[in-house]
């Protein structure tokens, strides 16, 4: 299937490693010009010298360097058409109480406000050339909380609301707005999470029977960044095995 998205400007966020790595390799196999964007920078200029990509440094939890980030990112590319927003989970916890007021501004900072700002910077060239698709990565805890993470829970539901919220003001131009929401995606987030259990057992409760991959993910993404999904918009899309039917 031709996406229709071979040399349109693809940027995106905390690609260094795991889902945003895995989203960028398949947005540049179907020949999107990709822009990939982490605060780890060495990991970061690997994955642009593999796929073709290239490489921008840049801290999510850094509003005022989001300008400096589309203006490189356009001068070097061109004006950004695809944009997808991934940030790396905040800190987890057994007592929901027992976060400090630094820890959730900086979670709002960089799963609400960040997406927030990126998307106020690339609609209004989206909105001119008729044409944009954005897509955030969530997760399947929007809909049923996990016990150790408050932060996440909390901000990335803020996010997805925040997502459809947009994504009805701006249908009109030709521009969409989805959420993916992962599920048991064998990661190192994920196995840092679940104390290093092994991937039969974190499995065991997932309808397919195992664990889904990065690139599985990333599939999904690519379609809901195609010309193909341009009638979907403000969805969250949970890519999930099954799971959220036991929960």
């Amino acid at each position: 299937m031709d996406l229709g998205i071979s040399g349109r400007v693809a940027l995106v966020l905390g690609a260094s490693k795991g889902i945003g790595a895995a989203v960028a390799r398949e947005l540049a196999a179907e020949g999107a010009r990709v822009a990939v964007a982490s605060r780890s920078r060495e990991p970061l200029e690997e994955l642009a010298g593999e796929i073709g990509a290239s490489a921008f440094p840049h801290d999510n939890a850094d509003l005022d360097g989001i300008p400096g980030l589309i203006d490189s990112v356009t001068q070097t590319l061109g004006p950004i058409e695809i944009l997808v927003t991934n940030t790396g989970g905040p800190p987890s916890g057994p007592d929901p109480l027992a976060f400090t007021r630094t820890e959730w501004e900086l979670a709002h900072r960089t799963l609400v406000l960040a997406p927030i700002e990126l998307i106020t910077a690339v609609v209004p060239g989206m909105r001119e050339r008729g044409w944009g698709r954005i897509v955030n990565i969530g997760s399947l805890t929007v809909r049923e909380p996990m016990s150790i993470l408050m932060l996440s829970n909390s901000e990335r539901a803020g996010a997805l609301a925040a997502f459809k919220t947009i994504a009805g003001h701006v249908a009109g131009a030709g521009i969409t707005l989805n959420s993916v929401l992962p599920g048991r995606i064998g990661t190192d987030r994920l196995f840092s999470l679940l104390g290093g259990a092994p991937p039969e057992a974190i499995a065991a409760e997932v309808p397919a029977g195992r664990l889904g991959t990065p690139e599985e993910l990333a599939a999904a993404v690519a379609f809901l960044c195609s010309d193909r999904a341009g009638y979907i918009t403000g969805t969250a899309l949970l890519v999930d095995g099954g799971l959220a039917k036991l929960v």
